[in-house]
């Protein structure tokens, strides 16, 4: 391993500290504003995490055959491997299953307006 951190981090980097920045901001903002929040979370997560999540699950069991993976006891690491996978392509699952309701929340503000 490098010391280098992978893009792939990084990137997920950026998205905790993209999500930890709405969470700080908490103020009132109207529909329109909503609407186009919504759609960009529902572009991040939904089929796109889904897809995401599936992939770093197949990479992950295919570093099994690919690098000398260890577990630091000694066992075997291909369970706690395919528990992980697991966990991943749920989450996954659930991650489609977030941008349907993101997609209904934004519908159902998508006629709203507003006067300052």
């Amino acid at each position: 391993m490098t010391d280098e951190t992978p893009a792939v981090v990084q990137e997920a980097d950026a998205i905790y500290e993209s999500v930890r920045a709405i969470c700080h901001d908490s103020g009132t903002h109207p529909a329109p504003t909503v609407y186009r929040v919504l759609g960009n979370l529902k572009g991040a997560t939904g089929p796109l995490l889904a897809q995401a999540l599936n992939q770093l699950a197949d990479g992950l069991e295919r570093s099994l055959a690919e690098y000398d993976v260890y577990e630091d006891d000694g066992s075997d690491p291909a369970p706690n491997v395919a528990a992980a996978a697991g966990h991943m392509r749920l989450a996954a699952h659930l991650a489609a299953e977030l941008g349907e309701h993101l997609s209904e929340a934004q519908n159902a503000i998508a006629r709203q307006g507003y006067r300052d």
